[in-house]
């Protein structure tokens, strides 16, 4: 069993459909569960729906599930609507029953004068005041029509006057059946003077009024440009205003980076006077320490002997092929040894001078090894004694094919300060 108003459903807005119990005995199930009564119960698809309770041994009558279709599928079981043309019928007054010319119809408010009476009208002010601003603005297209309701009343009172004309032009009578036809045109010849000028104050106040329409409609028209130019200009600035400030610290990251290129730059050359500088210093103390007094040159293949001075491999055997004592301070050559820490040395100094010292110095190392690698050949004699005298060494396929010897008076300057140059002490080419 239910109730004459077990429940009601709605539609929200959202298109969420809920169910509401109105404090029933039996109640609304939903899903087997019974609801809370006087509030909403959301619904989803596929909700079971219950009104009341079963009767024992029977099932639920009314169990509704909740679907969804669409509407033209079930518009033919929806419940028709209403016609608003009908009206209840009511009993008319005596003064409706009348004919429509009665002065109750005609004349709807009196004067001093009940003979002349004009209709009642709004004022254009009030009239204005009542119409709301759709109203307003749909008043243009109404214009034409009044126009043409104007020429009408018009025409109706060209007509009417023409008839009183024909009537009073006639002579008078005392016939009171006539009076009252003239009467009752003169009237209708006010009425429609009274419409006719309601009608093109109407018509004037439309116009005023579609007028200031059109001026406020501009007037916003060009208050919105206005306000839509300001915010284009606010926005202009603004983003000339961004753009300033990006270029101000674009021009201080430049002008840092120019500062450390030129902090850079001074210091590389700072570092470069700093190398030359060194690599000067290094070139000096190679000419004066580490130089051979033979040849003048670095140290190549460095020998130490046992008086502790340094000469050229080569230079020394050449020198010793000649003399075999010391060219610095004469004393007996005992023996001679590598000094590998004072070539390491130079060349690790080496590799800090200028190309040219270093093309210079392959130069000799690969003439010296060239002689070295040279056919030799010793000539020996069979006389002893003369062993020492006759013997000769002879490089064949050298650039060194002459031995130079450097007397000790006049290569080493040590014993004598006015060397010869026409003596037998000069340099001594040694031949075949």
């Amino acid at each position: 069993m239910i109730s004459r108003l077990h429940c009601t459903f709605k539609q929200r807005e959202d298109g969420q459909w809920t169910v509401t119990d109105k404090k029933t005995p039996n109640g609304v199930w939903v899903n087997g569960k019974r609801i809370s009564a006087e509030e909403p119960h959301h619904l989803r698809i596929g909700d079971s729906i219950q009104l009341g309770v079963p009767i024992t041994g029977t099932f639920v009558e009314f169990d509704y599930i909740l679907v969804q279709r669409r509407l033209k599928d079930i518009k033919h079981y929806l419940t028709k609507r209403r016609k608003d043309g009908k009206k209840s019928k009511r009993k008319l007054t005596v003064e409706e029953v009348e004919p429509s010319t009665s002065k109750p119809k005609l004349y709807r408010c009196s004067s001093g004068d009940k003979s002349f009476v004009k209709p009642c009208s709004l004022s254009p002010v009030k009239w204005q005041q009542r119409l709301s601003p759709s109203q307003l603005e749909d008043t243009g297209p109404n214009l034409q029509m009044y126009s043409q309701n104007i020429l009408i009343l018009r025409e109706q009172v060209d007509d009417t006057q023409r008839q009183v004309a024909s009537f009073g032009g006639k002579p008078q009578q005392a016939d009171p059946l006539r009076e009252e036809p003239v009467r009752e045109l003169q009237g209708q010849l006010e009425t429609l003077r009274a419409k006719m000028h309601g009608m093109e104050t109407l018509e004037k106040s439309l116009g005023e009024t579609k007028r200031k329409l059109e001026e406020e409609k501009t007037q916003q028209q060009e208050e919105l440009l206005k306000k839509q130019l300001d915010e284009a200009l606010q926005e202009q600035k603004k983003v000339i205003d961004e753009l300033a400030l990006s270029r101000e610290g674009f021009e201080e990251i430049l002008l840092a980076k120019n500062k450390e290129l030129e902090v850079s730059k001074e210091e590389k050359e700072q570092a470069r006077a700093q190398k030359e500088e060194v690599v000067t210093q290094v070139t000096e103390v190679l000419e004066n320490e580490l130089q051979c007094i033979i040849c003048s040159e670095l140290f190549i293949e460095a020998v130490i002997l046992n008086c502790a001075h340094s000469f050229c491999s080569h230079c020394i055997k050449q020198w010793r092929k000649k003399k075999d004592e010391c060219p610095i301070c004469r004393r007996a050559i005992q023996s001679q040894t590598r000094c590998l820490a004072l070539d390491n040395c130079i060349d690790s100094m080496v590799e800090n001078l200028s190309l040219d010292m270093k093309s210079r110095r392959q130069t000799l190392i690969t003439e010296r090894k060239a002689a070295h690698s040279g056919a030799q050949v010793m000539v020996i004699h069979d006389d002893d004694s003369s062993r020492s005298s006759d013997s000769s060494m002879v490089s064949i396929g050298s650039s060194l094919s002459s031995v130079v010897s450097v007397d000790t008076y006049s290569s080493v300057h040590l014993d004598s300060s006015t060397p010869s140059s026409d003596s037998d002490e000069s340099l001594d080419v040694f031949g075949d």
